[in-house]
């Protein structure tokens, strides 16, 4: 603004700019240093009254412990144990504030009693004793360090009592020490969004007001311990209606039973959880909002009961609350009904395994009776055996819980056994060597038969083109029939006929033919 070819009346005017506005910055910069010096100040003196307080309220405590040891004496042991961590964070604190002043060659003015806010302008203080690069030094590691250390014994101070928790999410949230956005939005440690870069004085009061948090912090421990913290408001606002079913399943037509409740959710961690005496993992059960999600094996199909209890800890000791519950296990919808309406067969003189149930009642509560029926092992089954007629009709009837019955039947044709198929050596047509023939076994068997029903063969019917049939008992060529196969030529076709067998059970019609074309 001071170059270029500009006269030099304009370029003296645009220099006494340029000082102007250096003199209002520098002016601004010394106001804003005095306004931290002026915070850092209030900061101190809160510091002061709130530890008389503190003091105090301790003194209160132990006091109340000898008057009612048992109701008193574990708060006051934790409040001592706060107190004395805060003091030890507090003292540290207070050492890194004196390194500030030392390195910076800041002192208290005797005739003010104030520090030089004003010439408090150094950047470089904390710069070069905590950051080196993208990393911490041992001093900035230090500092993480001890705020760590800090949080880690008030957690453990508080342990896991529920009237603590509150006061905990507090004070995790007062010392969080997560990574921050920038002002160009990009994430950086704690450490650096809050210290680096910044003038000694800005630093210095950052330092009190921690100093502050651990007294607000102990002050709040303090009058939790007395018992002097309000609990939340009740107010319906934060309440849901839930609603509680007497039982998770029910049949169409039955009436909802069940009770509608106001309450909340505890976002309290408990100390343990069990179901049915097994113990829960609470890292998976628990969720964000303190309910747990239950995961086991459901048992048979039926009403159950579901009894656990929830296991917090309070006042120092286990508190437990006992969890009851049912619900109704229904079959697993794993195939789709499908029926042919002409289709439903039975075959006489075997035995027809049968499944037979009532969607949503157990076994134990669904009775089937029909003609030749009978209750197999297994749940639901059965086996059905008829005998005589066409058809036979299964009755089945289910009783409810609530002590009602509901019925249905099924009609299912009688069929008999179907005609077996005649072969020899595997065959019942197609070209055979006649040697194969000869010493081959004549079979009857039951082709696309649902059922294992081994059948023998008791005698057949041998033919041989332009030679006599021959009667053979058993399932091979007797000796007229060998003689008659010799005599017959090379292409011709000799038929096994009235292939006649025996079952283990009902009565067998003849099989079928197996004709054979003589291969030689």
């Amino acid at each position: 603004m001071a170059g270029g070819k500009l006269s030099a009346r304009q370029k003296m005017i645009n220099l006494m700019y340029l000082v102007f506005i250096a003199m209002m910055a520098m002016n601004m910069s010394k106001e804003v240093l005095s306004a931290f010096g002026l915070m850092e100040a209030k900061f101190a003196n809160s510091n002061v009254s709130t530890t008389d307080r503190n003091e105090a309220l301790l003194a209160d405590l132990e006091r109340k412990s000898g008057e009612k040891p048992e109701e008193f004496m574990i708060p006051a042991s934790k409040a001592k144990e706060v107190s004395i961590a805060s003091e030890k964070f507090y003292n540290y604190i207070e050492t890194l504030k004196r390194d500030l002043l030392k390195e910076g060659e800041y002192a208290i003015d005797p005739e003010t009693g104030k520090l030089p806010f004003e010439e408090m302008d150094k950047t470089d203080i904390l710069d070069e004793a905590w950051f080196t690069g993208d990393r911490f030094t041992k001093k900035g590691d230090e500092v993480m360090a001890n705020i760590a250390g800090y949080k880690s014994k008030i957690r453990s101070i508080l342990g896991e009592d529920i009237k603590y928790g509150k006061a905990l999410l507090s004070f995790e949230d007062l010392f969080g020490t997560g990574k921050q956005a920038n002002k160009d939005g990009k994430k950086i440690e704690w450490l650096n969004y809050h210290f680096q870069g910044f003038p000694a004085i800005a630093s210095y009061t950052k330092l009190t007001a921690m100093q502050n948090d651990v007294k607000v912090t102990e002050a709040g421990m303090m009058n939790l311990f007395l018992g002097n913290v309000l609990t939340d408001a009740i107010t319906l606002n934060k309440y849901k209606a839930i609603i509680l079913a007497d039982k998770s399943a029910f049949f169409a037509g039955e009436k909802f039973q069940g009770r509608v409740v106001i309450g909340k959710y505890a976002k309290v961690p408990p100390t343990g959880l069990s179901i049915g005496g097994q113990s829960v993992d609470l890292a998976e059960a628990i969720d964000s909002t303190g309910a747990a999600r239950l995961d086991f094996n459901v048992g048979g199909v039926g009403e159950h009961e579901i009894n656990g209890k929830f296991t917090f800890l309070e006042d120092g000791k286990p508190l437990e609350i006992p969890i009851k519950g049912n619900y109704v296990v229904v079959p697993r919808p794993n195939s789709a009904t499908i029926s042919a309406d002409k289709m439903n067969v039975v075959y006489r003189g075997v035995v027809n395994p049968m499944t037979i149930s009532f969607a949503g009642v157990p076994d134990n509560k669904v009775a089937a009776n029909g003609a030749g029926l009978k209750k197999g092992s297994g749940m639901g089954k059965y086996n059905m055996t008829p005998t005589s007629g066409r058809e036979v009709i299964i009755n089945v009837t289910a009783t409810l819980d609530d002590g009602s019955k509901v019925s249905d039947k099924a009609v299912f044709r009688i069929k008999d056994i179907p005609k077996p198929t005649g072969k020899i050596v595997g065959q019942s047509d197609g070209k055979l060597p006649r040697n194969n023939v000869e010493i081959g076994r004549v079979e009857a068997v039951l082709e696309d038969f649902d059922f294992d029903l081994p059948l023998t063969v008791t005698s057949f019917k041998f033919k041989v083109p332009g030679q006599p049939s021959v009667i053979c008992s058993g399932n091979k060529l007797n000796g007229a029939a060998k003689s008659a196969l010799r005599k017959a030529k090379r292409g011709a076709t000799v038929q096994i006929f009235d292939i006649k067998s025996r079952s283990t059970g009902p009565a067998i019609k003849p099989a079928t033919p197996a004709v054979i074309e003589l291969a030689n």
